[in-house]
């Protein structure tokens, strides 16, 4: 409001200034009008008269009908042949230059005993004489009546600013009550009321923008906290199980007297309850970097299916263990990625596929050209079916597809949430997919320019 104030401020006092200035101009012009109609009277009398005795009396009788109007008439000598009766423009005539033609610009203003004039001093040459002429009018009148105008106008314009800036404000007011309601249904909205929408329908056009803006924010609020819930559930279910049976352990073992060789057996037995929680603690850690885009993957050239045998090599003990095959298919072009993050997703798929498959079945891991300049590595195992509405959320943090399996050491619940960041860190996707014979999880990356070229 103080910028509408100031520029209907400005505004008024722009508008009064060129008001004023065309009343003075209009009174000039009107001014400059009279003075031409009396000077062309004076110079006609002059030149109609020869005789210098006469010529006082002709020229008092030159100009009638004009009140206020004054002029004297001087000749060459610079003697005074005659003047009007109530002013002396003595010291007009040799201040001021003659001037060739009259108009508004070149009038002059003076003060004799108080009054104020306005008017031209003229040269007039007849029969080799020479005159000059001091033409004036009376400006009492004119600055009376702008004195009183001027007043007037500033009283209007401060009456018309006010109302003016009162009607701005009203409407301003007006205008804000939809934003004031909007405000204070946002304002209403709490941590426990997320689930809350704003009915932008009943908006003007102007606000269901920003309606819909917060409604799709708020979604997104109320999306990210119940994950939030759900996730530090999740962490207090999955600590509690390994610190329960660190506790219990530890209790019954304090019950009684043992020999070295039991306690031995529970340091053991708490010490793979502590790596089982520093590796979910080592996880959580990774993946909250990953969130935040900490981790910067060191780009290089790599062959996937060169990877794929390396690690082959190193989980081949334990699939031979479980009497698993791993196989490799296919091939691929080169990707650009971070070799320790792309080997730990891929391992994490690996060491997924061979918790769930039974012994004596095969692990496949195909790698394909796919569309869009991409490159496909499905990791492939015999599993009973994954029910389809389980499959979005299988690279949630913690998900159960089955919430009767247990994990115990083989894992914590968030190797498939890795992997998707992993993929995600690329610029890939990941996808799931199961049908009752098998179960496949599918990375899409990137293929290098080099190789797409």
């Amino acid at each position: 409001m103080v910028f509408v104030a100031l520029a209907i401020g400005i505004s008024l006092v722009l508008i009064g200034n060129l008001v004023l200035g065309a009343v003075e101009r209009h009174f000039a012009e009107q001014d400059a009008d009279e003075l031409v109609v009396i000077n062309q009277a004076v110079t006609q009398t002059l030149q109609r008269v020869d005789d210098p005795l006469r010529l006082p009396v002709a020229l008092s009788q030159a100009v009638s009908g004009h009140h206020g109007v004054y002029f004297q008439v001087w000749n060459g000598r610079g003697q005074l042949v005659f003047a009007t009766p109530g002013a002396d423009f003595a010291q007009a005539i040799v201040a001021f230059s003659p001037v060739k033609r009259i108009h508004a610009d070149n009038l002059a203003t003076w003060h004799i005993d108080g009054n104020a004039y306005r008017g031209v001093v003229t040269r007039f040459v007849s029969d080799s004489q020479e005159y000059r002429i001091a033409t004036a009018i009376g400006m009492d009148f004119h600055l009376h009546f702008l004195q009183g105008f001027r007043r007037s106008l500033w009283i209007i314009m401060l009456l018309t600013g006010g109302v003016t800036l009162l009607a701005a404000w009203f409407g301003v007011h007006q205008g804000h009550a939809p934003l004031r309601g909007l405000s204070d249904e946002m304002r209403s909205i709490q941590a426990d009321r997320l689930h809350m929408r704003l009915d932008f329908r009943s908006m003007p056009l102007e606000l269901r923008d920003l309606a819909s803006a917060f409604n799709q924010m708020i979604e997104r609020l109320e999306d990210s906290f119940t994950r939030l819930s759900h996730f530090s559930a999740d962490i207090a279910h999955e600590l509690r199980t390994p610190l329960t049976n660190l506790i219990t352990q530890t209790q019954v073992a304090l019950g009684r007297a043992r020999t070295l060789d039991e306690y031995r057996e529970l340091l053991y037995s708490n010490l793979e309850e502590q790596e089982r929680l520093a590796k979910m603690v080592n996880d959580m850690l990774w993946l909250a970097k990953s969130d935040h885009g900490l981790l910067k993957p060191v780009q290089v050239t790599l062959d996937l299916a060169t990877e794929v045998r390396e690690l082959f090599d190193f989980f081949g003990a334990l699939a031979e263990e479980k009497h698993i095959t791993l196989s490799l298919e296919g091939q691929a072009p080169g990707v650009m990625g971070d070799r320790a993050m792309l080997r730990r997703a891929i391992s994490n798929l690996l060491s997924n596929a061979i918790r769930h498959t039974p012994a004596g079945k095969w692990i496949k891991v195909r790698l394909t050209k796919a569309a869009n300049d991409s490159v496909s590595l499905s990791v492939i195992n015999p599993d009973s079916e994954i029910p389809a509405q389980h499959l979005p959320n299988l690279f949630d943090r913690f998900y159960r597809a089955d919430p009767s399996r247990t994990r115990q050491s083989e894992g914590a619940g968030l190797g498939l949430a890795i992997v998707h960041s992993i993929v995600e860190t690329h610029g890939g996707r990941v996808e799931a997919s199961s049908d009752p014979n098998a179960t496949t999880f599918t990375l899409f990356l990137p293929v290098t320019d080099e190789r797409s070229a």
